[in-house]
């Protein structure tokens, strides 16, 4: 505790001043914490000064509180390109990341329990650098981490902000931000590296090696790739919700069960915990989408958007939601999930541009309704389809470049249904397997990437 308060003196985080006439503190508190281990063991005791930044008041305390964070299909196409090319891929851990974010504004705080200066207990903290707790910190640290690797030659992802790229005609290297939890790949390991040296001038940092336990998911390596799974996540919600001796089910959701909003429920802020975790499990576990989903609000009839997108063999992005407007046939509902995968697939098209990775073949999307697919390729506006007039035309119009093909595919053969229904156990594994869930617990990236149509 001594440490943690002697940290934010070292780095001049604040100085001791008197209250300027007008202005309010805001309020300071220590927060303790139990790090483990990806394996439930622990790693070490943890205490935090956190800064109380609901007392905070806009436009004298903070204005801008903004911060990007990496995106996990961003993650997954770095790991991806990284798996085929070989490249080791190396994680960093920043030491009290949001003191060194500088503050623009002038914030004022108590002086923290137990270290009050006896001599001078009626001045206040005057903040110079950024704070846990307060508004604006992550943007703080974002902005001084961002600095620092544009002087090292890197630029921003137009993308993803959260991605810096330095391409030379030596060397290749990406950096992934996740607030304090960076990911460092490229093709020259000294390069790489000498990055980590850099960063290690700059702030304090560990070096954890190759990537293990990032942002709660375990990280598996064999000589197929990788194999990221949140397996302690899932056993500690399951304690959470006193589940942890409940009988496992072969799927997500049964193909009989019936869900009204007007339920009781027993205690809704757990309710909303739990759902708010399974939609973090879906980052692996793509399978259970629907299902938590669908826990959101069961009542109503809206149709389900959904598409898988897989980088070779390796499926990076994936997508169930509900969509905001009533679709009165299964074309329309079906056009618009169609418009959504297509803008991703802009997207995605233009990050690995940015990459530099060459797409070799137009992307082919397979779709199980044949009048969306006849409508892709021979869009005909009338009374009918003038509720989707601005999908039909973005979809035709990269139809028009050969930015995408739309194809048609049995329904029986569509592995996005596990996206947007309850189906049976068999159907259900056969599908997960396609989606390169190998078993209940691991996603799989595997290390070679094939063209795929």
């Amino acid at each position: 505790m001594i440490d943690e308060f002697l940290t934010p003196i070292r780095n001049r985080t604040w100085s001791l001043v008197s209250l300027p006439n007008g202005r309010k503190t805001i309020g300071c508190k220590w927060v303790f914490k139990v790090k483990e281990n990806s394996n439930g063991t622990i790693n070490k005791y943890k205490v935090r000064l956190v800064a109380k930044g609901f007392h905070q008041v806009a436009g004298f305390d903070f204005n801008e509180t903004f911060s990007p964070v990496v995106k996990p299909t961003t993650i997954r196409v770095v790991l991806t390109i990284a798996l085929a090319k070989n490249w080791v891929v190396r994680q960093l851990d920043i030491n009290n990341a949001f003191l060194n974010g500088d503050l623009q504004e002038e914030v004022f705080m108590e002086q923290p329990s137990g270290f009050v200066d006896t001599k001078q207990p009626h001045l206040v903290c005057k903040l110079h650098k950024s704070l846990y707790g307060l508004k604006q910190g992550a943007g703080a640290w974002f902005e001084k981490l961002r600095n620092v690797l544009i002087a090292f030659r890197f630029i921003t992802t137009r993308s993803d902000q959260s991605l810096f790229i330095r391409i030379t005609t030596t060397h290749t290297i990406f950096v992934l931000v996740y607030v304090d939890d960076i990911l460092v790949t490229g093709c020259n390991n000294e390069e790489v590296q000498t990055i980590i040296n850099q960063l290690n001038k700059s702030f304090t940092l560990k070096d954890l090696g190759e990537v293990d336990y990032f942002l709660s998911i375990q990280v598996r390596h064999t000589t197929e790739g990788l194999h990221p799974s949140q397996t302690k996540y899932i056993k500690d919600l399951l304690c959470k919700a006193k589940m942890q001796f409940a009988k496992s089910s072969s799927t997500p959701m049964t193909s009989r069960l019936k869900l009204y909003g007007s339920d009781p429920v027993e205690n809704g802020q757990l309710h909303r915990s739990i759902v708010g975790a399974l939609q973090y499990v879906t980052i692996t576990r793509p399978e259970i989408s629907y299902c938590v989903n669908k826990a959101t609000n069961p009542d109503d009839r809206w149709s389900t958007s959904r598409y898988c997108i897989l980088l070779g063999e390796n499926l990076v992005s994936w997508y169930s939601k509900k969509q905001h407007t009533i679709s009165h046939s299964s074309t329309k509902a079906k056009y618009r999930s169609l418009a959504n995968i297509v803008a991703e697939l802009t997207w995605l098209t233009s990050l690995l541009e940015e990459l530099r990775v060459a797409i070799t073949k137009i992307p082919i999307i397979w779709c199980d309704n044949l009048s969306t697919v006849q409508l892709a390729a021979n869009p005909v506006l009338h009374a009918r389809t003038k509720h989707v007039e601005l999908d039909l035309y973005f979809v035709r119009e990269k139809f028009l470049q050969n930015k995408v093909l739309v194809q048609h595919v049995p329904s029986i053969d569509q592995t996005e249904d596990v996206l947007t229904k309850p189906i049976s156990s068999s159907k259900f594994l056969l599908l997960r397997n396609k989606l390169k869930v190998e078993d209940l617990t691991t996603l799989s990236l595997r290390r070679a990437v094939k063209a795929n149509g």
